[in-house]
C-alpha cells in the first residue's frame, strides 16, 4: 500500500508531538480588541424605537429598558421592562450568549436571547405564538457594534413583527 509523502511526514510529527520530541505548532490567535469586554459587569439596554414590518392602525409607541448580567465567558441573563405594541405593559427574563468579534470585526458582535416574557393578554393575545394567558417564550436574535468597550447600539429581531432599534451601556 502506497501512503503519499506529506501523509507520512504529517503521521511522523503526530508521532513526535506525542513523545515530546516536537513541540505542536503554536496556533496563531488575534490580539485582544480593547473594545471587547472581558470582564462580568451589568449592561443597561434603553430601546427608543421599534420599526414594524405591517402597519397596523392599532400599533403605539413601543419602547424597552433592560438590565443584563454579563459574565466573563460571555453567558448572560436579564430582565427587561417594555411597553409592547399595542401600549400594554410587558416584561421579559432570559438567558443568552455573545459571540464578539464576528467576521473579524472587534466591534461587531451577536447576541441570542431567550426566555419568557409576559404581557400579550386581552385583546392581543394572539399576536405573539403559544401565548397562554399573557405567558409566551421568546427568542430575540440580535447584531451590535461597540462604540467604546462600554457603548452600543443593536438590533433585535422581534420574530416576524418587526425590528428593535437599541443602545446599551456597560458598567
Amino acid at each position: 500500500m502506497h501512503i503519499p509523502q506529506r501523509l507520512r511526514a504529517a503521521g511522523l510529527a503526530l508521532a513526535l508531538c506525542g513523545t515530546g520530541a516536537v513541540a505542536p505548532p503554536a496556533i496563531a490567535q488575534e490580539p485582544a480588541s480593547p473594545l471587547i469586554p472581558t470582564q462580568a459587569g451589568w449592561e443597561l439596554t434603553l430601546a427608543p424605537f421599534v420599526y414594524h414590518f405591517r402597519s397596523d392602525p392599532e400599533h403605539e409607541y413601543a419602547y424597552l429598558i433592560g438590565l443584563e448580567r454579563h459574565r466573563a465567558d460571555n453567558w448572560l441573563w436579564g430582565a427587561a421592562y417594555f411597553s409592547n405594541s399595542f401600549g400594554q405593559d410587558s416584561g421579559t427574563a432570559y438567558v443568552g450568549y455573545i459571540w464578539n468579534n464576528v467576521f473579524h470585526e472587534p466591534a461587531l458582535y451577536l447576541k441570542l436571547v431567550a426566555g419568557i416574557m409576559y404581557g400579550y393578554v386581552y385583546p392581543y393575545e394572539d399576536k405573539v405564538p403559544f401565548n397562554h394567558n399573557g405567558w409566551s417564550p421568546m427568542i430575540v436574535p440580535t447584531v451590535g457594534w461597540r462604540f467604546t468597550p462600554q457603548d452600543a447600539v443593536q438590533l433585535s429581531l422581534l420574530g416576524g413583527a418587526g425590528l428593535m432599534f437599541s443602545y446599551s451601556r456597560r458598567f
